[in-house]
């Protein structure tokens, strides 16, 4: 007989836990949620207080049964899932699909998967706090309310297949707000004047202290400057302290290994999960920077060991969010000695060392800095030149760690670095080489990467700590937005110098308009944003959207009924959803563009199929046949164009694809567009046109030697060719030697030198791979994919 069945949600965290707990244990894993609402249908009896139709999911019915079992036959029944509200739900979603006596079962939390923490869980045991439970069942049912109720609406309105959803909505808007803000905005230039000057053999910056927003002006003082005399008209040196940041909670740490290890949301959750079932840090789901004192004895131990006694300052941070629970801690290591982590890969050595450093950090002496401001004076007129540099005293907390800043909206370009100074004095003169009068161009606001949108939507209260990773992957997953780099267009800035007592103009390029790793909402996306916000401005608003996140927090404080809650929520929901779905009118997010030469209407929509240009309107009545002439002609936009910044021109360019463009081999040339990006097409073939070509432009000449190259690489890529009905070729592929035949691939077995295979040794490998069972990939030809 089991005396002790432990169960926790995943099979490493089991495998961590089991080393800790002696043989009276058993310790298995659920593999998260065993239960779920029911993936077709609503799930819910609205009528009954919202009573959820729990169901087990397919792929846990093995799991269930054999965890049934062993209940049956244990003395205790230990339920050991995470701290957290969905954890909660877990314990109380196996206590009642278990079917064991609430009697002999045991709730235990903790946040460390550490001996010592998971001794003293057990010590202390609990009963499921139904609480938490409320809570997450509110948040489960009201957003399968909302997306079960939304969604059809969206199909007949818009678009079939689309979704919606209580957060990710909120999200893409978000993103959509931010998009036309960009396109919106204006940059006007203005000129910053730099100054480079000589003092005590060292040479240094300092920028005017005003702008202008003309070059005539910014020519006109550097004429009025011209042999001027410079000095020091002030020289304030003030010392200054800067304190470590807090240590890590979800959204910060997804926040700073974004900036600094370049991870995606998603990849930072998954990353620090195997880290925290491994042992090596605290929970990662949490929105409190509180740490215990055991933690922090641990870090000024590190501290002083590591760099002495004047590096230690212990400090208690408290957290900011009204929701947040301090009984909870931030994310830390669980021993500050391990400076290095064993049998970990490289993203997981590097999120701990990130984690490590700063919570270290965190526990450390202030930096003391003396930041030193000079104004530089000249005799020609009152305007001044201002240096700033900062030398730091003592580095104190960075010697450990500086936390990355985030986009900002303020153009790079326009600042002057901190830089070293030269020892000065009031009114000692210093020497002037040259001054710089530079066309800058203010940045509009940045777009939203995965890191900044956590940012935004933690400052507005929506979401919490875990649900930011799945938000920000399904608003992804279901096209609404997508995360891309794009190039930057070159543009042209004006510099005006003087030199040596004379002033030049000279014209510069730079690249402007660079991203990467941004989020940029797609047509559908903005289209449905709209739709929503007018017909469901209060599920969009972020307040609104705030304050349910609230009361979800009410609820588990145990201070509001969670049914009385969504009866409050879902009744106006409800009649919004009947009167939008009663109204005739789509959403298409129609454009009128402009015209075409015969006077026809374009427009940029949603069809049912995606965005597309559409020429002409349905004049015709209902009984009326429309002639050909008449119809409207339809074309989809390419995969780099929006429907709220494509032109006119751009959109009529799509009408003369595809194009001929000459005669090659006795055999017509065509460019046109398809869904893998520009082409040409010859003799049934089609050839990728490079970037640096132009589809609308390309000539003849260009046109057949892409065709020529892509020939000769295809001969070079050709190992040999079987003379057989249809042909076998034998090729090189990234990973080996293959060969194919009838638009299927074959792996060539060991040990056969592919130059050497014979016709028989080939349709022996066809003939052994299809009684396998085999399944092989097959490959449509690239012109049935153009006609798609």
């Amino acid at each position: 007989m089991v005396k002790n069945l432990l169960i926790v949600e995943s099979p490493a965290k089991a495998k961590t836990i089991e080393k800790y707990l002696g043989k009276d244990f058993i310790v298995k894993s659920s593999i998260g949620h065993i239960r779920d609402l029911p993936e077709k249908g609503i799930g819910i009896d609205i009528k009954h207080d919202f009573a959820p139709e729990y169901v087990v999911s397919p792929d846990k019915k093995k799991v269930v049964s054999e965890l049934k079992k062993l209940a049956k036959e244990a003395e205790t029944v230990w339920l050991a899932t995470d701290e957290d509200r969905e954890g909660e739900a877990i314990a109380w979603h196996l206590l009642q699909e278990l079917g064991v006596k609430e009697s002999k079962t045991r709730r235990v939390v903790y946040h460390e998967i550490t001996k010592s923490a998971i001794e003293e869980a057990i010590k202390h045991p609990r009963s499921i706090d139904v609480a938490l439970v409320d809570a997450q069942q509110a948040r489960r049912v009201l957003d399968r309310l909302v997306g079960y109720e939304l969604s059809p609406v969206l199909w007949r309105k818009v678009k079939p297949s689309l979704s919606a959803g209580r957060v990710q909505s909120v999200a893409v808007r978000l993103i959509v707000e931010r998009e036309r803000e960009v396109n919106a905005f204006v940059s006007v230039s203005y000129f910053k004047v730099e100054g480079s000057f000589n003092a005590n053999n060292t040479n240094f910056k300092a920028e005017l202290d005003k702008r202008y927003d003309t070059e005539q002006k910014a020519n006109d003082f550097l004429t009025k400057i011209n042999g001027a005399e410079f000095f020091v008209r002030d020289l304030e040196k003030k010392p200054a302290k800067r304190s470590p940041s807090a240590p890590f909670t979800t959204s910060t740490l997804q926040q700073e290994a974004s900036r600094k290890l370049s991870f995606s949301v998603l990849q930072t959750m998954r990353v620090a999960q195997g880290l925290y079932e491994r042992g090596d840090i605290t929970y990662m789901r949490t929105d409190s920077v509180n740490l215990s004192q055991q933690a922090i004895d641990g870090a000024k131990q590190e501290i002083i060991k590591s760099f002495g006694k004047e590096y230690a300052e212990t400090r208690q941070y408290k957290t900011k969010s009204s929701g947040a629970q301090e009984a909870h801690e931030a994310i830390r290591p669980t021993d500050f000695s391990a400076k290095e982590i064993d049998g970990h890969n490289d993203n997981e050595a590097r999120l701990y060392d990130l984690i490590r450093k700063r919570t270290i950090a965190s526990q450390m002496a202030n930096a003391e800095i003396e930041k030193t401001v000079i104004t530089i004076g000249q005799n020609k007129t009152s305007d001044n030149f201002i240096a700033t540099g900062e030398v730091i005293t003592f580095d104190g907390f960075l010697k450990v760690y500086s936390e990355s800043d985030d986009d900002t909206e303020e153009d790079t370009n326009a600042k002057t670095e901190d830089a070293t100074l030269p020892m000065l004095k009031n009114n000692e003169a210093v020497n002037f080489s040259e001054a710089n009068a530079i066309q800058r161009f203010p940045s509009p606001p940045p777009r939203y990467t995965e890191a900044s949108l956590v940012k935004k939507l933690e400052a507005l209260g929506i979401g919490r700590p875990s649900t930011y990773a799945p938000t920000i992957s399904t608003v992804q997953k279901r096209g609404y937005v997508v995360k891309e780099n794009r190039e930057g267009t070159p543009r042209p800035y004006k510099v005006i110098t003087l030199k040596s007592g004379e002033i030049k103009s000279s014209t510069k390029t730079e690249n402007t308009g660079a991203e990467k790793s941004k989020l940029f909402p797609t047509d559908i996306g903005s289209v449905v944003t709209d739709f929503l916000i007018e017909n469901f401005g209060e599920i969009l608003d972020y307040n609104f959207t705030a304050h349910v996140e609230e009361q979800f927090d009410i609820i588990a404080e145990g201070k509001l009924s969670w049914t009385k809650m969504l009866h409050t929520f879902y009744n106006p929901f409800h009649l919004t959803v009947e009167k939008a779905t009663a109204a005739k009118q789509r959403a298409s997010g129609e454009k009128l563009l402009g015209q075409d030469a015969e006077g026809k209407n374009v427009y940029a929509k949603i069809g049912r199929y995606g965005p597309m240009i559409q020429i002409g309107d349905i004049t015709a009545k209902e009984d009326e046949e429309i002639k050909p002439e008449d119809k409207p002609k339809y074309s989809k936009l390419r995969a780099d164009q929006r429907m709220e910044t494509i032109t006119l021109e751009e959109a009529l360019n799509l009408f003369k694809m595809p194009r001929k463009i000459g005669i090659f081999e006795d055999v017509e040339m065509a460019a046109g567009i398809g869904r893998f990006g520009p082409y040409i097409r010859h003799d049934g073939k089609f050839y990728s046109i490079p970037k640096e070509d132009d589809v609308y432009t390309i000539d003849e000449e260009r046109a057949i030697e892409i065709i020529k190259d892509k020939r000769q690489k295809e001969i070079e890529k050709t190992i040999k060719i079987l003379p057989h009905d249809p042909e076998i070729r034998i090729l090189k592929g990234r990973f080996g030697p293959y060969f194919t035949m009838d638009k299927k691939n074959y792996k060539i077995p060991k040990g056969k030198e592919a130059a050497d295979l014979t016709l028989e040794e080939c349709l022996e490998i066809i003939k052994t791979d299809a009684e396998s069972g085999k399944k092989k990939r097959s490959f449509t030809p690239r012109k049935k994919k153009e006609k798609e």
